[in-house]
């Protein structure tokens, strides 16, 4: 939802009443139609004009519309009219039911989630928002990885779970298949299991119709004092921080002084209004209600996701539940090219932390790069989409260090350190390493088996389980270093499998390691931006690969210089820069040998001295090209 769209002049009623409203999400893997039946469910409610229409509607981002996926979660209300005889009965008699023929209108608030792995925090947040969700399968490619995750999700939130099929119009869907196999996760019968056409529309209308009968209304105290969870914010330039919030208990109204819980901030409220899908003031929140609140702070720190807004006048006793932190699971260095522009990053983290509540940072220096920050990610293309917006939005030229994980190091004398940084690894007596491990999840066709088993073997997996779907669908559960996946471990596994793999992963604790400290050195010098800390076995390759790459990229001067890659005092790999010669030999054209033995004498002489009191230089370009993931990737693709 942007902030800066115009509001409507039309408020809107004071609140509506509880048993009108239904609360729900879209949730599926990526690629699955979610924004795309999200479009048809504007269109069919009629909240977008046709005119004004256009495909992926609630993706707001450049970066959505450009990838094609959904990066933050949207909620917009819509109105719905269904015939009272389809409404839930709550206890009345069958016999005692209006006729079809009149019509109620409920308001039906929708919430379209981000597909990809790395968003299911997103995800998490907006289900915390709902009594009910659409489970999305595309009618033919069946169910994925990520399906299941955010269908154990939506279970674990006791949502009430509508099983839908997809691109039914597709010439290879295959609706019957999979709705047996959707039926035998779920445990409902395949006949319940609808089916649309998010392109064409088909079965739209009837999936709004079975969301007012299926999904129950919000429950909450009318009376009591408010009660509303933050589950999203924005930070607009000119009106401040805009806060979206889910009614719990109770009503909110414009000009009312509210309080957040947490931090015991109190603002008046300047506007209240819902989504629709642009911002429409209304006259009051109620129970059930999602909408948006603007107090006009410009303190991105005083809106917090997951706090409880109360009434000042008379506050709740007791804060809603909030939602569980996330835990970043990559950890990459952003830097600024130009050093100035540590200010504008600063500034530009704090407002897309409220934007994006799963990002975590810490500043950070660096010998080579100078100042910057150590942020956590949930995963690879999180880091991507972060450094790619804050790049676009304000304006700013980054560079990001390879990723790598959180060790926690133990020393003989029993101390603990936490490492995200090759740097901060500790110069003591190591007892024993321990690393991150994740429980991942991967679905792909039976006959890729054996492909999959050799590339998970490789990246010291263990094989917990495996089950068949259908005869030609498998799950396999493995449990992965969180290291050994991060880079690119999800490229390899689809090229493997012709792209049919789908993988789902989650924390699962830490486990103990062989892993080790690479060095690499200069002239003798260590030159600490290009540590790595990786598993012994693949120690000689990460030197090697280091060695060879800044044998490249290091220019060549004026004495020779060896390039080293060590663990501890041991060398591992070594390769050496030439030095560039000048040819003291071009002016003797003939004459005496012992001439020309003479003058290369005293060249070498003179190397020898630069080289005792010469330093390397290093370019910055070198450092980039060797730190980064783009000259990461470059060598790769290189090495392939």
């Amino acid at each position: 939802m942007s902030p800066l769209a115009p509001p409507s002049t039309v408020p809107q009623p004071a609140t509506t009443p509880p048993e009108r409203i239904r609360n729900f999400c879209i949730i599926a893997h990526i690629d699955h139609g979610k924004s795309t039946l999200a479009d048809r469910m504007l269109q069919e409610t009629g909240v977008v004009e046709q005119r004004l229409m256009r495909d992926q509607y609630l993706d707001r981002m450049d970066i959505e519309r450009e990838r094609g996926i959904t990066i933050k979660s949207q909620a917009v209300r819509m109105p719905w009219s269904a015939p009272e005889a389809l409404a839930p009965r709550n206890g009345e008699d069958a016999s005692a039911q209006p006729t079809p023929s009149r019509l109620s209108t409920y308001v039906l608030n929708m919430i379209d989630t981000p597909g990809h792995v790395d968003f299911t925090y997103e995800v998490s947040r907006s289900l915390a928002a709902c009594e009910g969700a659409v489970l999305l399968v595309d009618a033919a490619q069946g169910i994925e990885a990520q399906t299941l995750a955010n269908l154990y999700l939506a279970m674990e939130n006791d949502l009430t779970i509508i099983p839908v099929l997809n691109k039914i119009d597709l010439p290879s869907a295959q609706p019957e298949k999979y709705a047996e196999e959707l039926a035998g996760l779920i445990g409902c019968d395949p006949a319940d299991v609808l089916r649309v056409s998010g392109k064409t529309g088909v079965g739209v209308p009837e999936l709004l119709d079975e969301i007012v009968v299926q999904i129950p209304a919000p429950v909450g105290e009318a009376d009591a004092p408010a009660r509303a969870m933050i589950f999203d914010s924005v930070y607009d330039t000119y009106r401040g921080v805009v806060t979206y919030v889910r009614v719990v208990d109770g009503s909110l109204s414009p000009r009312e002084r509210i309080s957040m819980m947490s931090t015991k901030a109190t603002h008046e409220l300047l506007e209240i209004g819902v989504i629709s899908p642009d911002p429409v003031p209304s006259e009051g929140l109620g129970v059930g209600e999602v909408g948006y609140l603007i107090t006009g702070v410009k303190d991105v720190r005083q809106s917090k996701v997951g706090d409880t807004v109360t009434g000042a006048s008379r506050p709740a006793g007791t804060a809603l539940g909030g939602y569980k932190e996330p835990r970043p699971m990559v950890f990459s260095g952003l830097y600024p090219i130009d050093g100035s522009d540590y200010p504008i990053l600063r500034d530009a983290l704090d407002k897309l932390k409220l934007n994006d509540a799963a990002l975590v940072y810490e500043p950070e220096t660096s010998a080579a790069l100078g100042f910057g920050f150590r942020v956590g990610f949930l995963g690879m293309l999180h880091l991507e989409i972060v450094r790619e917006r804050l790049e676009r939005e304000f304006d700013l030229e980054l560079i990001s260090t390879l990723p790598n994980v959180e060790y926690d190091v133990v020393l003989e004398d029993g101390t603990h350190v936490d490492v995200t940084n090759p740097s901060e690894f500790p110069t003591g007596k190591v007892s024993s390493i321990t690393e991150p491990v994740v429980r991942a999840t991967i679905l792909a066709p039976s006959e890729f088996i054996g492909a999959i088993m050799e590339l998970c073997q490789a990246r010291r997996g263990t094989l917990r389980g495996m089950d068949y779907l259908s005869p030609e669908r498998v799950e396999m559960r493995y449990t992965l270093p969180l290291a050994e996946i991060v880079f690119d471990f999800f490229d390899a596994l689809k090229s493997r499998t012709r792209g049919y793999a789908s993988l789902d992963y989650e924390p699962d604790g830490d486990q103990e390691a062989d892993l080790v400290k690479v060095d690499i050195l200069l002239q003798g010098d260590t030159v600490d931006a290009f540590s790595a800390i990786v598993h012994r076995d693949k120690a000689y390759a990460y030197g090697v690969q280091m060695a060879t790459k800044l044998k490249e990229l290091i220019p060549r001067q004026q004495f020779e210089v060896p390039v080293q890659a060590a663990i501890g005092s041991r060398v591992i790999a070594r390769e050496t820069i030439r030095a560039i010669r000048k040819d003291v030999l071009a002016k003797c054209y003939g004459g005496d040998i012992s001439r020309k033995r003479k003058l290369l004498e005293k060249q070498k002489e003179g190397k020898k001295r630069m080289k005792m009191v010469g330093s390397v230089e290093v370019p910055q370009e070198a450092f980039i090209a060797a730190l980064s993931q783009d000259g990461a990737g470059a060598a790769e693709k290189g090495r392939r």
